[in-house]
């Protein structure tokens, strides 16, 4: 997600704080709050630690979510830090890390390293000897991975390890028989030896506790249900979400994809409209007179891009159904609500101060929209370039990246 302002992180985590305390989840059952990024490595490191002096090697670990939540990509990016074993990752399968929901259908596991103090000091000493690195000091190698994540996140950072496990020296051997053929022969692939599996002693596991990754919760009333596995990897974002704002009058409408609609039915002034999602997912804006027959010719055509698969699809894809929504405009830098659109995104509604807008929002039938009071990323429609003539659109504007665990230098 992008940052709207300074203090989004705070607002967020409490965002998600008074989530949890709906859930009835507070008091000493909440120990703590982390915004990560398993993706970008972003808060991995701090998250690794908090988890080292919390649960130490009192019990094991469960990641729990809803389906496309990111829990495998956290278990894999946990299975290659100081919270695993040194030798694990040599040895357990890597979590499958797929849009379909409920990919994760065993109770994949690594055992968890215990955090002596010895450890613990060892940790630290290495994240402080990183810290105090620039990007200029990394290598080649480092750097390139680096901008790979930059390009897929705004916040990100580096997990590392301190124990590393000791890998005998690899010892090549050839048969000379084997790299010779004559002219009427193809080169031979050499038999390949049984390589047996690499298992842990029963001293390893015999006190471990365990890291477990686990099958998805499917939402009933999620729009990702409805979607074929094509569909899904375009409707769950896998880079950064860059947002695109529009200025619409009353009689206008918004498309995401064919997905979800918002129509501006009444209001006196015009409103801005920021769009947070996949930006694979097109958003298109027309006339409230022009809007059904767009859909009609449109869903599930290139044009709207999600669902695909022509008339054929659209028979069996359910239609969308509308829920009016009355919002009051508190001042043009900051969204008075968000529009969550099922899991297909949310749009934030800036609007004049006082300002009475109605709107009808769209989603699939037996999908939940949701308005979401207050905002998310209130100051969202402030990230944006100049306005395109002619359009009601506004250029994009993607906020710099940052590296939380690398020292800045003086020019950047």
């Amino acid at each position: 997600l992008p940052a709207d302002c300074r203090g989004h992180l705070g607002r967020l985590r409490q965002r998600v704080a008074a989530a949890c305390a709906r859930a009835g989840l507070r008091g000493a059952a909440l120990v703590d709050i982390r915004l990560v990024s398993a993706k970008t490595g972003y808060g991995m490191e701090g998250l690794v630690s908090r988890l080292q002096r919390s649960w130490k090697c009192a019990g094991d670990v469960y990641l729990l979510g809803a389906t496309n939540s990111g829990k495998s990509t956290l278990f894999n990016t946990l299975l290659r830090s100081d919270y695993c074993k040194s030798r694990a990752p040599d040895i357990i399968d890597r979590a499958t890390v797929s849009p379909w929901p409920g990919t994760t259908l065993d109770l994949l596991k690594f055992p968890i390293i215990n955090p002596t103090c010895d450890r613990i000091f060892r940790r630290q000493e290495r994240l402080k000897e990183e810290a105090t690195k620039t990007e200029d000091q990394l290598s080649s190698e480092e750097k390139k991975y680096l901008n790979q994540l930059k390009k897929q996140g705004y916040l990100v950072g580096r997990v590392g390890r301190t124990f590393q496990q000791q890998k005998s020296s690899a010892e090549i051997d050839f048969d000379p028989d084997m790299l010779s053929y004559s002219m009427d022969e193809d080169p031979a692939d050499s038999p390949k030896k049984f390589e047996e599996r690499e298992e842990f002693t029963h001293n390893e596991v015999k006190d471990a506790r365990w890291c477990f990754d686990t099958p998805g919760i499917v939402k009933e009333d999620c729009v990702l249900n409805l979607l074929t596995e094509k569909e899904v990897k375009l409707v769950l974002p896998s880079h950064a979400i860059v947002p695109r704002t529009f200025i619409l009058k009353p009689g206008m409408v918004l498309f995401l994809a064919a997905l979800g609609r918002i129509d501006f039915l009444e209001g006196k002034k015009s409103a801005w409209f920021s769009v947070l999602a996949s930006n694979l997912l097109p958003v298109h804006v027309t006339t409230l007179s022009n809007a059904d027959t767009i859909y009609e010719k449109h869903a599930a055509q290139e044009f709207l891009k999600v669902p695909m698969g022509g008339e054929e699809r659209m028979k069996e894809f359910p239609p969308l159904v509308p829920q009016d929504i009355t919002l009051k405009g508190i001042g043009t830098t900051e969204a008075v609500a968000d529009i969550k659109l099922s899991s297909a995104g949310w749009v934030a509604v800036t609007a004049h101060a006082e300002e009475e807008l109605l709107l009808r929002a769209y989603t699939p039938k037996g999908t939940a929209l949701v308005v979401r009071e207050p905002p998310l990323l209130p100051y969202i429609s402030a990230i944006r370039g100049a306005r395109v003539p002619g359009t009601p659109a506004y250029r994009t504007k993607k906020p710099p990246s940052f590296v939380e665990n690398l020292r800045t230098t003086g020019s950047r």
